[in-house]
């Protein structure tokens, strides 16, 4: 299974805005410069998530778009549907028409796997993927630390 570019930049806009917009609006061209992603593709793409009720825009000046629902209340599932992306990992989309027209032996196989990979990103919200990237960071941060520490005891020996 490749997930797409659409799929994987709807994620990163959503983790963007879910990090960003905790009292104002977050404007999509600060997404765009943040992200390194297109301003139109953002707005195709925050289309489908406002059809889908995971973003609210806010009009006017200091306007942009913010979460629907809380970071913890949204999976990584969810968005993905949202643009339209799959999880499928079936040569054949799913048909079962990939063998001459017919099932392949390992049709069955790749429907589980495609099960399997949706529950796991239905697992996970926002928030699950923003908490990891901020432990990840103190601990880098920490490390960081007490390399220094080490260093600074080692000149002193």
């Amino acid at each position: 299974m490749k997930l797409t570019t659409k799929g994987r930049y709807a994620v990163t806009a959503m983790l963007d805005l879910a990090i960003h917009a905790q009292s104002n609006p977050v404007s999509l061209q600060d997404i765009s410069g943040r992200q390194g992603i297109s301003l139109s593709y953002l707005e195709q793409l925050f289309a489908k998530l406002r059809r889908h009720s995971l973003v609210k825009s806010v009009r006017g000046p200091g306007g942009g778009y913010q979460l629907q629902t809380p970071a913890n209340q949204i999976v990584i599932a969810s968005v993905i549907d949202a643009v339209n992306e799959s999880t499928d990992v079936t040569a054949c989309g799913g048909k079962g028409n990939c063998h001459d027209g017919q099932q392949c032996i390992t049709h069955d196989l790749w429907c589980e796997l495609s099960l399997q990979i949706h529950q796991f990103l239905s697992g996970i919200t926002l928030q699950n993927v923003i908490d990891q990237q901020v432990a990840k960071q103190a601990q880098t941060k920490e490390n960081k630390s007490r390399e220094q520490d080490t260093f600074i005891l080692s000149e002193v020996s």
